[in-house]
């Protein structure tokens, strides 16, 4: 109402100033007019008069008006400072009506969109108190009350619909949304909730608690697959789960529960439900015919309140597992009868409950004693006093200990050493039944076994381990089973790595870098991962790559294995190869010796035949006479040069011999003419150091078949020998005989022997010790004649003591063989001419 008075003030006042301007115009436009007539009658002098009358007309009209003015404004500014009086009354009250109840405010406007008005709700917890947070609903609402506040929200600016909610904060705290539209405004309030309310609130949480309960227990009883159901306080169906409907044949639980469908007939029902007037639980075995099959099933009853509630759970396949456990028992214990391990169980009472055969044989124990089942103490006892348990210092501690340690669920395993001589592996373990489980296995023969064992391994293993070669054996699956340290060393492994027990594939890629050539591994690999009708023995070699050279070999075992063995033979292929290069070497020299001595021989025969020509040129009568020196000189040089020339002679034969190309020419030889001529030839050198020639020929000894020329050299060069070795006054005797189909040449002379440390190589080229003799030679005679001999099937034989002479015996047969015959130059031309 006093906003209404000051809008009525304010109207008369803007009425009066529009009166005013009014009057003010017409007056202006009345003197207008006024000196327009006047000008228009033509009157001069009295138009500024009347200019001035109206001019102070004017003034005093303007005065008048802003008199007006001023008077109207001090009035409106009054009443302004009224009604803002009046307004700030109205809002303090206002907001001390809000701020009376704890509450929260907030305001929509179409064009100013959310405001939040007051915010007082202090009280309840999880209401945040900065308007940001305050206005974003889903940050302090929990889930559902969010979605329902939103849902609610939706409606009321869609259709203008309130709503009134019961809100919970995610602390647990709770609130009343009321929420109104106001035209194109809303305003939506918050409160706390007291009394009543309060209450409801409690109780409306319970019961979405208790049915998020049912529902879960519900859907978790239609889950299982036992027919689960319900029955009301007048013993009807209520409420049947999903393997219910099944079992009964039924479509859905509502058919159930409407046509009362059930799955125990009448006397089944009365068995659960029991006939006393306090129902409890029970627990009945029924057999239920359930999808069109009779299976045994547990039905317990549980009664709720005045209700009850029903399961059905299916036996049958337990019943069959016990069954099926009863036969397994009962074969157990025929098997444990068999076998040779005495077995002992005990039950939860430490009572004995079953033994085997074994077990009384071992013991040897009464069975009626056995079946009275007396514990293992008990037992422990009778064995004692029977003397048949180890000796011990105190028999009750180590009684105690097997009883405790299998009392408190430990593994008790030992060795007992009987006094007849046997040793038992006795083993016990509590059974998850609480019973005790004894093992008594007889390891004497075993463990004598195993003694043998290892001692034959031990002994295996110090002879591999003494042996050079390096020794594996892999097995059937190719993995190392067996080494000795050789074969640690020579591929450079730890013998920690090597008893991993690592794959042929394994050890060879970890002795790659040395020895790269995965090639020659191949035969090893194919050899040790063949099959056992496979396996065959290779061998081969390999290299490293610092130039070792192994060699290998493998074997095939009877159990399927594969032995492989190493050598490493890099000493004696450097040995072999250096003295391959050194025979090379020496025959290659010796080659070069022979052409160089062969074709020196070649160019010293000519000039020392010429010189032997013109000596004999010179002794004859037509050059002329010569005095006695001049023929002294001349026989001088002509002895030189004829000795040269048997020496060049004795090389050219040597240079034959080692070319192959020595030709025999095999014709009658008569004995007595080789050997004279032989003597003839050396009767002046020994006549001259009066040595005297002894020869003896057998009266059986007339010819044989051989080279004249070649013998006599042989003959020649052995007299020259004895000769030249023998003192003066000495005698060398030259013998004949047949013997066995060989015909026997024997020198003998007393010179001055030669020792037994220098008879190695007399036979040697170029050997020549005068021994302490004046004879000279170039160390060729014996060589040629061993050379001779031997190329016509013969042998020669030497015999001498220093001081006391020299025996050479020469053995030539009296029939050389075809091969040597046909050899020869006559006879390869009879055989042409043929």
């Amino acid at each position: 109402m006093q906003r209404s008075a000051a809008y009525a003030r304010d109207g008369e006042t803007r009425t009066e100033l529009v009166a005013l301007l009014l009057a003010s115009v017409a007056c202006v436009v009345v003197l207008v007019v006024s000196i327009v007539e006047a000008r228009s009658a033509g009157g001069g002098t009295e138009i500024p008069l009347a200019i001035i009358a109206i001019g102070v007309a004017a003034v005093a009209l303007s005065g008048l008006i802003a008199f007006v003015i001023v008077r109207r404004s001090a009035r409106l500014a009054a009443h302004a400072s009224a009604d803002a009086e009046l307004l700030r009354t109205e809002l303090f009250m206002a907001q001390s009506v809000f701020e009376a109840e704890p509450q929260i405010l907030v305001f929509w406007e179409q064009d100013h969109g959310l405001r939040l008005v007051t915010h007082t709700l202090n009280t309840v917890a999880g209401v945040p108190s900065d308007q940001p947070t305050l206005l974003r609903f889903g940050r302090w609402l929990d889930t559902r009350s969010a979605g329902d506040l939103k849902s609610g929200l939706d409606r009321l600016f869609q259709d203008g619909r309130p709503f009134n909610f019961l809100l919970k904060t995610k602390v647990g705290g709770h609130v009343e949304a009321d929420a109104r539209a106001v035209g194109s405004r809303a305003v939506l309030r918050f409160r706390d909730i007291a009394g009543y309310k309060r209450d409801l609130v409690e109780v409306l949480e319970q019961h979405r608690h208790l049915t998020r309960d049912i529902k879960t227990s519900r859907a978790l009883l239609n889950a299982l697959p036992m027919p689960v159901w319900v029955r009301d306080p007048v013993d009807k169906l209520e409420w049947v789960n999903a393997a219910y409907v099944a079992a009964v044949d039924a479509s859905h639980p509502k058919d159930v529960v409407e046509e009362q469908i059930e799955l125990l007939d009448a006397r089944q029902r009365a068995v659960v439900k029991g006939g006393t007037e306090r129902p409890e639980a029970s627990k009945k075995r029924l057999q239920l015919l359930v999808e069109g099959t009779l299976k045994t099933h547990d039905v317990i009853s549980v009664p709720v309140d005045d209700s009850r509630a029903v399961a059905a759970i299916d036996v049958t396949e337990l019943e069959t597992a016990r069954g099926e456990l009863r036969r397994q028992e009962m074969a157990y214990d025929r098997t444990l009868d068999r076998v040779s391990t005495a077995v002992a169980l005990f039950n939860t009472d430490r009572k004995l409950a079953f033994y085997n055969e074994a077990y009384r044989e071992l013991w040897e124990l009464d069975p009626n004693w056995l079946d009275q089942q007396p514990t293992d103490g008990q037992v422990l006892d009778r064995l004692r006093e029977l003397s048949r348990l180890p000796s011990t210092g105190d028999y009750r501690q180590w009684k105690n200990e097997i009883v405790e340690v299998n009392s408190t669920k430990q593994i008790y395993e030992d060795h007992w050493a009987l006094p007849d001589g046997r040793i038992l592996r006795v083993f016990a373990e509590q059974r998850p039944d609480g019973g005790i489980t004894y093992l008594f296995d007889d390891r004497s023969e075993q463990l004598a076994l195993e003694s043998r064992y290892r001692t034959m391994i031990q002994v295996q293993r110090e002879t591999l381990d003494s042996l050079k070669e390096a020794v594996a054996v892999f097995g059937t699956n190719a993995r190392l089973r067996l080494f000795n340290s050789a074969f640690a060393q020579i591929w450079r492994l730890s013998e920690s790595a090597l008893a991993q027990r690592p794959h042929i594939d394994e050890f060879i890629s970890s002795i790659t870098p040395q020895c790269d050539d995965a090639q020659a591994w191949a035969p090893i690999t194919a050899a040790v991962t063949s099959l056992s009708g496979d396996q065959k023995s290779i061998d081969g070699q390999l290299r490293h790559v610092d130039g070792a050279i192994v060699d290998f070999a493998t074997t095939p075992l009877p159990d399927g294995g594969t032995l492989v063995t190493f050598v490493d033979v890099t000493t004696t292929q450097n040995y072999q190869r250096a003295l391959l290069e050194r025979n090379e070497a020496l025959v290659a020299a010796d080659r070069l010796k022979s052409r160089f001595i062969s074709h020196v021989s070649y160019e010293l025969r000519t000039p020392l035949t010429n010189i032997i020509g013109f000596s004999e040129l010179l002794e004859s009568p037509r050059t002329g006479e010569l005095n006695t020196k001049q023929r002294e000189y001349l026989s001088d040089i002509s002895a030189s040069s004829r000795t040269l020339l048997a020496i060049i002679d004795d090389i050219l034969d040597l240079t034959s011999i080692d070319a192959g190309s020595l030709e025999l020419h095999y014709d009658t030889v008569i004995v007595r003419e080789v050997i004279d001529a032989a003597v003839r030839a050396v009767a002046d050198r020994a006549s001259r150091a009066r040595i005297t020639l002894d020869v003896g020929v057998a009266d059986d000894v007339t010819h044989f078949l051989a080279d004249p020329q070649r013998i006599r050299q042989i003959l020649y060069n052995l007299l020259s020998n004895a000769v030249g070795f023998s003192k003066a006054g000495d005698v060398v005797r030259l013998s004949c005989w047949q013997e066995y189909g060989h015909i026997v040449f024997e020198i003998v002379d007393q010179g001055i022997g030669i020792p037994k440390a220098d008879q190695v190589d007399v036979f040697e080229r170029f050997v020549s010790r005068s021994q302490g003799s004046k004879h000279r030679g170039a160390g060729l005679g014996l060589s040629i004649v061993k050379s001779i001999v031997e190329h016509q099937n013969g042998t020669i034989a030497l015999s001498s003591e220093p001081d006391e002479g020299t025996t050479v015996t020469v053995r030539l047969p009296l029939q050389p063989s075809e091969s040597l015959q046909s050899d020869s130059p006559e006879a390869r031309l009879t055989q042409r001419s043929a």
